[in-house]
């Protein structure tokens, strides 16, 4: 399951990543235009995707020690966009489906 998750944030977030990068219409309307904290975001996203990356070649040890503190920080964040955008937000019901991914990950992990 830990392989699940971070791939899921690998392919969720090269995409989500370039069109936050190229402005496209589909990110501006779902994150704003470009603005300082559009680029915080972004750096974020960045941080998780390359983090995740290099945990899906990472030894073993070292990423069962890590993973777990990746996937609690963004199941938290992703939970909390529910009450700061609505369920209706569409950021938000991708959100809710990676939060949901994640948490089985951590489930999972907890019962071994």
């Amino acid at each position: 399951m830990v392989h699940v998750s971070l791939a899921l944030n690998v392919i969720v977030l090269v995409p989500v990543i370039w069109g936050l990068l190229a402005g496209s219409t589909g990110s501006d309307m779902a994150f704003g235009g470009d603005a300082p904290a559009r680029r915080i975001l972004i750096s974020v996203y960045l941080a998780i995707l390359v983090a995740s990356a290099v945990l899906l070649i990472a030894p073993a040890p070292w990423r069962a020690a890590v993973v777990p503190g990746l996937l609690v920080v963004q199941v938290a964040y992703k939970l909390i966009t529910v009450p700061m955008l609505g369920i209706g937000h569409p950021v938000v019901a991708a959100n809710l489906g990676i939060a949901a991914v994640h948490g089985v990950t951590l489930w999972t992990l907890w019962r071994s």
